[in-house]
């Protein structure tokens, strides 16, 4: 089963660098008649998360309550996503952890793969005491996967455990994550993420990684 919306649709209209901007882009879509009703509700999860990471945690909540998630279970997945997502912006990690591992776990079922590799990589950073296992998990799901843009998830995940082995003060495991990540990168990722690999990289050396 396919996404509602290809993923390269949402990317499109996503600038995680202005909330704001992101937030236009997905009003702007929600009145475009190219979309059906379905899809709209795949796009109006997404407005809920540019809401969100500008602060409006209660009006991104309500608006995800509004959502029928009826037309596909992937819209579903997506809702239970972003739940998870404002719980953890706002301060409440422990009661995101759940809506994480439910989202892995239906999206998994639904082999909706690009966003149960989401999920695995939200659980890294919510569930800090079990982020490594998390991380771990999701590159070994991630990696397996035949979608590109889920393969990408890799680069992520092996950088955040790059930086979370640089907060530990182990350089030199940090320096084998942002190795992988660069290569993830340089195969399936952005200029951004090779870049953002190799400062890792960097980091390590000057602390003699």
């Amino acid at each position: 089963m396919g996404s509602v919306l290809e993923q390269s649709t949402l990317d499109a209209l996503w600038d995680f660098s202005d909330p704001a901007a992101s937030e236009a882009a997905f009003r702007r879509a929600l009145e475009d008649p190219q979309f059906d009703a379905a899809e709209r509700c795949e796009l109006a999860t997404q407005l809920g998360r540019a809401i969100g990471l500008q602060g409006r945690f209660e009006e991104a909540d309500a608006l995800l309550d509004g959502i029928d998630c009826e037309p596909d279970p992937t819209i579903g997945v997506r809702v239970v996503l972003e739940r998870g997502r404002l719980l953890n912006s706002s301060g409440h990690a422990a009661m995101a952890v759940p809506l994480f591992e439910q989202a892995a776990e239906l999206g998994e079922h639904l082999g909706e793969e690009f966003l149960a590799a989401d999920a695995f990589h939200m659980l890294a950073i919510a569930d800090t005491e079990h982020a490594e296992s998390w991380a771990r998990a999701g590159i070994e799901y991630a990696s397996s996967s035949h979608s590109k843009r889920t393969q990408r998830w890799c680069a992520s995940l092996h950088g955040n455990l790059g930086w979370m082995f640089v907060d530990a003060g182990e350089p030199h495991r940090a320096l084998v994550e942002f190795q992988l990540a660069e290569q993830w990168a340089e195969r399936v990722g952005t200029p951004a993420q090779v870049e953002w690999a190799r400062e890792g990289i960097a980091a390590c050396r000057a602390t003699g990684g």
